[in-house]
């Protein structure tokens, strides 16, 4: 059996070569981090489906479930020690693929006080800053997924 993209290596070293020394746009993407249940629910245009062997509506794929993350978004910390904590999120790190988020912070043997980097995937975003570019990323995700559901329901009526 032959590859389906040639462009994609699964040998780790090319992949980890690949992930270190990616772009900031690629690294950007990779800094995604999930929507709260609130926000899918609000950003989500979810239509019921009914299937044939039961008469219940079944609800069809959450359209938008995480998002690259930028300045301004509010997020809740869900795994480590910090877990539970939340806060605006002060700088997006993408050279050293974490975020920095107010009041995340550790005090330095001299007293200073230094933020601490929090994973991207680690966190749960609760608030959005949504400005127009942030609107049309939302709406274009919402369009790619319906693109996609339609030809799906094309192939399995052929």
């Amino acid at each position: 059996m032959t590859k389906i993209n040639t462009n994609l290596s699964s040998s780790r070293r090319k992949s980890r070569k690949a992930h270190f020394q990616a772009p900031s746009s690629v690294r950007r993407v990779i800094m995604s981090a999930p929507l709260s249940k609130e926000l899918r629910e609000k950003h989500n245009v979810r239509t019921p489906l009914l299937t044939q062997s039961t008469s219940t509506p079944k609800l069809t794929q959450p359209q938008v479930r995480s998002i690259p993350l930028r300045k301004d978004d509010e997020v809740i910390i869900k795994r480590g020690s910090n877990k539970g904590r939340e806060g605006k999120i002060v700088a997006c790190y993408r050279l050293k693929y974490v975020i920095h988020i107010e009041r995340v912070t550790r005090e330095k043997s001299n007293g200073q006080s230094v933020p601490i980097g929090i994973a991207p995937s680690k966190v749960e975003v609760t608030k959005l800053k949504i400005d127009k570019d942030r609107e049309s990323i939302l709406e274009r995700i919402a369009k790619g997924r319906e693109a996609t559901k339609k030809k799906s329901e094309a192939s399995k009526k052929a």
